[in-house]
């Protein structure tokens, strides 16, 4: 069996669907970080048989507002002292800016510069988003 250490101050991506892990790495940018990260992925789960987990030792402040979008069900651990001192369960996001892109091209976001892209929830066991100014909807590619 693989053993991955603990970390004694950090945030552990926890419950992750299994494949969904390396798109949240990705997404997060991980691998341009100057910390030590541990992707895992198909690690045994008593709750869904498979899960993917991700480990970041040492850094805390991460934008993790992405993740519920990728995949709500994910728990974020925060650890200090080798010690889960926070839980936080995530849900999608009922409005993300900046995050996004809206892929219609006659959307006001795409012609004109210093517009955030804002997108509102439309459907949460989809996944989907519209954005608020052209109503493009936008589906999570799983």
């Amino acid at each position: 069996m693989l053993y991955i250490d603990s970390i004694s101050k950090g945030i552990v991506i926890d419950h992750i669907s299994p494949g969904l892990g390396f798109r949240i790495f990705q997404y997060l940018k991980l691998e341009k970080s100057d910390y030590t990260v541990a992707l895992i992925i198909n690690a045994p789960s008593k709750r869904k048989g498979k899960k993917d987990v991700i480990k970041i030792e040492k850094h805390t402040d991460l934008d993790l507002r992405i993740i519920g979008i990728i995949d709500p069900n994910v728990t974020i651990n925060i650890i200090r002292n080798e010690k889960i001192v926070e839980k936080i369960q995530l849900s999608p996001p009922q409005k993300v800016e900046g995050v996004i892109q809206c892929k219609n091209p006659r959307c006001v976001t795409s012609t004109e510069e210093n517009i955030v892209q804002s997108f509102s929830l439309l459907d949460k066991k989809e996944l989907s988003y519209n954005c608020v100014y052209c109503d493009h909807i936008y589906n999570w590619e799983m």
